[in-house]
C-alpha cells in the first residue's frame, strides 16, 4: 500500500490529538462511495458520505449519511428546522466548503455549518468518512468526531422498506 500523504482532515485530528485510522484507496477505481466501502473491505454501513445542502433562505447545513443511502430532504429539513432544503449544485461546493465533490469531508471546511449525522453512527464504534481528498478516508469515534465537529443526530434517510426495484 502506497504511503498515505496527510490531508488536512488529518492534520485537524493530530492537532485536536484524536486518534484515527487513515485509508487510501486513490490507486483504485472506486467512484460511489459503495465501491469504496467494498475496496476497503469496510461494511457500507460504517462508510459515511458528506452531502451539503442549502435552504430556501440560503442556509447551509451538511448530514453526514451511510454511502448506501440516500438523504430524504423532508426528514433532513426538519431536523434542521427548515421548511424545505435542497441540494447544494457541485459548483457551489468548492467555494462554499473548500471540498469537491466526491472529497468532502464533515471536518475542515471553510465554515462550520450545522451538521448532523445519521441516527445509526450512533451505535458504531467508528464511522468511515472522506478525508477531504479523492481516494481518502478516515475513521474516526463518533464521539471523538464531536471534538472537532458540532453535530447532532437524526433520523435523515429516505425509509428502505420499499420494494427495490432492478
Amino acid at each position: 500500500m502506497e504511503k498515505i500523504e496527510k490531508t488536512n482532515v488529518m492534520r485537524i485530528l493530530d492537532q485536536k490529538k484524536i486518534p484515527y485510522k487513515s485509508y487510501c484507496y486513490a490507486d483504485t477505481s472506486a467512484v460511489s462511495g459503495v465501491e469504496v466501502a467494498q475496496v476497503l473491505g469496510q461494511d457500507p454501513a460504517q462508510v459515511f458520505k458528506t452531502l451539503v445542502t442549502v435552504s430556501g433562505k440560503n442556509v447551509n447545513y451538511v448530514f453526514v449519511i451511510p454511502v448506501a443511502e440516500e438523504l430524504d430532504l423532508k426528514k433532513a429539513a426538519k431536523a434542521v428546522g427548515e421548511k424545505s432544503i435542497s441540494m447544494l449544485k457541485s459548483k457551489d461546493l468548492l467555494p462554499l466548503t473548500g471540498y469537491i465533490h466526491g472529497g468532502c469531508s464533515p471536518i475542515g471546511m471553510k465554515k462550520a455549518f450545522r451538521t448532523v449525522i445519521h441516527a445509526t453512527a450512533e451505535a458504531l464504534p467508528t464511522i468511515i468518512f472522506s478525508a477531504g481528498k479523492i481516494g481518502y478516508q478516515v475513521e474516526v469515534a463518533p464521539e471523538l468526531l464531536g471534538k472537532v465537529v458540532r453535530f447532532t443526530y437524526a433520523d435523515i434517510i429516505v425509509s428502505t422498506n420499499a420494494v427495490p426495484t432492478s
